[in-house]
């Protein structure tokens, strides 16, 4: 009995460990998105919280080695673990304002250091507890850290490849939590007479948060919140509020449409249409990031053939289900974005960009040797179109980017989109090996409140971007996660403001 439910501690924090660091990117991500600092956070918590646990831990067993401490261990790990849920809101509230990065590492620390560290314990107590002699301390250490990492190893499976998209992050959550309440209470229940109150009262705990944990998800959304999906590669929610419809992807807006039209009302979608004055007649336009499929409507609506890119088949159920995609507007591949590139024998007029959101950018769609591969896709007269979020009209992302296409491109123009200049928004970035002026230029619109106005002031604003001194980004050296931070921060700010409670609560 001792020796099996020390095999099954080690087991079950070990599987834990990792189960609370993937969790850690979803709970975190709506909010912050998920970004190389998301993960270099929650990576750096845990390490820091392990080395914390091992060593408390050693000094712990060395004390007084018994086996009902390791009961404790996962009884005040796992009862940590299942308030996450209610204590992420205000945390995330309370570290908001300390900038990006810093956020993000208060966040994850209040959040996971100390569960980590209890889990972090267990090891070398577990060690101390199952060597029988000094000459067999080697030997037991191995056994046991190994089918700790085995069980590590197996849960990252298991969370990130099966239960997030099938059983959502609360209720894995709280089940992780109540997997350690329910092994740590195996060891009270062999115990003496006395502990008898705890295993009963830690059994109602157990009892009343198994209850919270399989209640709809719909009881606990915000105001608004339409559906709330966990895919294999983020957060996908639809969000009504104030007559218009929102597509967020990891806490970022994607796409925005009249609830009624349903026309979008993205600007930068508008400004994208100016790409088709280009063509004397509808060509076919490849799409990279799908989104709700505005962009698919408006370019299938004047006859364009148009195929898309999305590497997650839950955003385009979604935009099918609540943005009115229909299958014959777009053939939709399911596909990473740059393998699709390059393994594709197709040949487009017109390849759009529009995978970045909220600061967000794919780095591996925006180097040198992506655009490459882009440039080998499009038609003698073809044109690349990159919508990008930026600090400015001419921040560096904007300036490098353009920098960059040139490499692959004779001529690129900048159409900027928000108002003013130096405020966070989009821009699109058209890139060519032909000249990018235009014989039949948007001309002034009656209406300001008009997708007509937005080509019209894009086209008005063009620019060539500055290129000097900017860096040519590459598949070795590319630093767009951290331009992209100050675009994120304001971004997110601005629409954690906007939505509430309803553009993160579960």
């Amino acid at each position: 009995m001792r020796n099996g439910y020390i095999y099954l501690v080690v087991i079950v924090s070990g599987a834990s460990v990792l189960a609370l660091e993937i969790l850690g990117t979803r709970i975190l991500g709506p909010f912050y998105g998920v970004s190389l600092f998301l993960w270099s956070a929650l990576i750096t918590v845990t390490l820091a919280a392990l080395s914390l646990g091992y060593a408390i831990g050693g000094r712990w067993a060395d004390a007084g080695p018994r086996v009902r401490r390791l009961s404790v261990l996962l009884l005040l790990a796992g009862l940590w673990v299942v308030v996450v849920p209610w204590l992420s809101r205000p945390v995330l509230v309370v570290a908001a304002p300390f900038g990006l990065r810093l956020a993000v590492l208060v966040a994850a620390t209040i959040l996971f250091f100390p569960p980590l560290t209890l889990l972090g314990m267990v090891s070398p107590y577990a060690i101390r507890l199952k060597a029988s002699g000094i000459d067999v301390v080697g030997r037991t250490a191995g056994n046991l850290y190994a089918v700790s990492t085995v069980a590590s190893v197996g849960a990252a499976l298991l969370v990130g490849f099966f239960l997030i998209p099938k059983v959502g992050v609360v209720r894995l959550t709280l089940g992780t939590g109540i997997v350690l309440i329910g092994t740590s209470l195996v060891g009270f229940a062999g115990g003496e007479k006395r502990y008898l109150r705890v295993f009963l009262a830690v059994l109602t705990v157990v009892a009343v948060v198994s209850a919270c944990a399989f209640l709809p998800a719909g009881h606990r959304a915000g105001e608004g919140v339409v559906a709330v999906e966990e895919s294999s590669y983020g957060e996908v929610r639809v969000v009504d509020k104030d007559g218009l419809r929102y597509l967020l992807i990891d806490g970022g807006i994607h796409t925005v449409i009249d609830s009624q039209t349903p026309s979008s009302q993205f600007g930068y979608v508008n400004v994208l249409g100016i790409a088709k004055r280009y063509f004397e007649r509808p060509g076919k336009m490849l799409l990279v990031g799908l989104g709700g499929g505005a962009l698919v409507k408006d370019y299938s609506r004047d006859g364009w053939t148009v195929a898309a890119v999305e590497i997650d088949p839950v955003v385009t159920r979604v935009a099918r289900e609540h943005f009115g995609l229909q299958p014959q507007e777009a053939a939709v591949h399911h596909a990473d974005d740059r393998r699709f590139l390059s393994t594709s024998a197709e040949s487009f007029d017109l390849i759009i960009v529009d995978a970045f959101g909220s600061g967000s950018i794919p780095f591996q769609l925006v180097t040198r040797e992506a655009f490459e591969i882009a440039s080998s896709r499009l038609s003698k007269d073809g044109i690349l179109a990159l919508n990008v979020q930026s600090m400015g009209w001419h921040g560096i992302i904007v300036r490098s980017l353009a920098a960059t296409l040139a490499c692959s491109f004779n001529e690129v123009l900048a159409l900027p989109i928000v108002e003013p200049p130096n405020a966070a928004g989009n821009v699109v970035l058209l890139a060519a090996s032909r000249p990018l002026g235009l014989a039949d230029e948007p001309g002034v619109p009656i209406d300001r409140l008009t997708p007509e106005y937005d080509q019209f002031h894009a086209w008005e604003n063009r620019f060539e971007p500055d290129t000097r001194g900017a860096p040519i980004l590459t598949d070795d050296l590319n630093p767009s996660d951290l331009w992209g931070e100050a675009v994120n921060l304001a971004v997110r700010k601005e629409g954690h403001e906007f939505f509430g409670k309803s553009g993160m609560d579960w």
